[in-house]
């Protein structure tokens, strides 16, 4: 078997073949592009098995080397600079990614399935465009106080009030204002538009459908939630226990523990960000609509943690997402079909 480590970026791959005693066959650069790829494909010692970096490129160069390889395995970026500390450079970064793969101590990296990384991608966008979306209106509060319009920040953001809110005050707003007020109008409304025909069709999707239904029969979950949740874990499989799905989540802090003492700090940067954004939002919106998450809810502020009130209810949103996901009823729900 040889093993090749492969050190990637947007125009090249450096590459290292190795043997099992750690003897170098060869080293070497490629361009990362699909034909020259081909082309180094046709030159590999065979059977072959490689390794290359988590990255914004991997993804599509695990895809097209993977059908070629007897195993083609991702490592994870963090722990593998953890591990190889010291003086870098692209050759030895290979050097390092193939004697790790050799030596069997590659740290993994969960890779996506294809139809389900489709999928994110897109969300992932729509969660763009929200964003996008929010900086239009406040761009036009923003506007609007500099040339000091008064305005019901509650009813500013409707369509129909903010027409007549320039209309009512168009003395106040010169033609250069009024401009730049529309456009971010306009924006407002397509961004809106192009979210609920994004949320809806993935909501619809074959590969997600029942899913998403499992999800949101949860009180206090909705379709952007349960859509986050099921294009972020992807597998629920892949978690194992609730414990590494509230880590993974971010709803928990870094432990350390020494001589049998253990400290708590912030919340964990090693997270999903996307997954820890939306469970926190639900937080606050859940326990509105679910009575068991307003009662622990309640029980933490009674305690004088409101911040620790919003991630306990996170965490327990987590725990019910979980069993969920796997085909357990919810709680809840169950209860309420037992009385009826």
């Amino acid at each position: 078997m040889h093993y090749v480590g492969l050190d990637v970026h947007r125009k090249s791959i450096t590459f290292c073949i190795k043997l099992a005693d750690g003897t170098i066959v060869e080293e070497g650069r490629v361009e990362a592009r699909r034909e020259k790829l081909q082309e180094w494909l046709t030159t590999l010692p065979q059977p072959w098995s490689g390794a290359l970096e988590a990255t914004i490129f991997s993804d599509w160069i695990h895809d097209y080397l993977a059908p070629h390889a007897a195993a083609l395995a991702v490592g994870h970026s963090e722990r593998m600079k953890a591990i190889a500390a010291g003086k870098k450079s692209d050759r030895l970064d290979a050097r390092t990614i193939a004697d790790l793969l050799r030596a069997n101590l590659l740290p993994p990296a969960f890779t996506m399935p294809a139809p389900l990384r489709d999928l994110r991608r897109v969300w992932r966008y729509r969660a763009r465009l929200v964003s996008d979306g929010a900086d239009a209106r406040n761009r036009i509060a923003g506007m609007l106080m500099q040339l000091g319009v008064p305005y019901d920040s509650s009813r500013l953001h409707g369509k129909k009030y903010f027409h007549e809110l320039v209309k009512t005050h168009g003395q106040l707003i010169p033609d250069s204002a009024r401009g730049l007020l529309a456009f971010s109008r306009r924006q407002i409304e397509t961004i809106a538009a192009m979210d609920r025909q994004l949320t809806g069709a993935l909501a619809q999707h074959p590969d997600l459908a029942a899913r998403v239904a499992r999800l949101s029969s949860i009180r206090g979950v909705g379709q952007v939630t349960a859509l986050t949740w099921a294009l972020e874990i992807g597998p629920v499989e892949r978690m194992g226990s609730i414990d590494r799905a509230v880590r993974y989540c971010g709803l928990c802090g870094e432990q350390k523990e020494s001589a049998d003492k253990r400290l708590r700090g912030p919340l964990s940067k090693r997270r999903n960000r996307h997954l820890q954004t939306v469970l926190i939002e639900a937080a606050h919106l859940a326990p509105h609509w679910n009575p068991e998450l307003a009662a622990i809810h309640a029980r933490e502020v009674a305690r004088g943690h409101r911040n620790r009130a919003t991630l306990a209810v996170a965490r327990k949103l987590v725990a019910w997402l979980m069993g969920a996901d796997r085909g357990h009823q919810p709680r809840a729900l169950a209860a309420e079909k037992a009385a009826v």
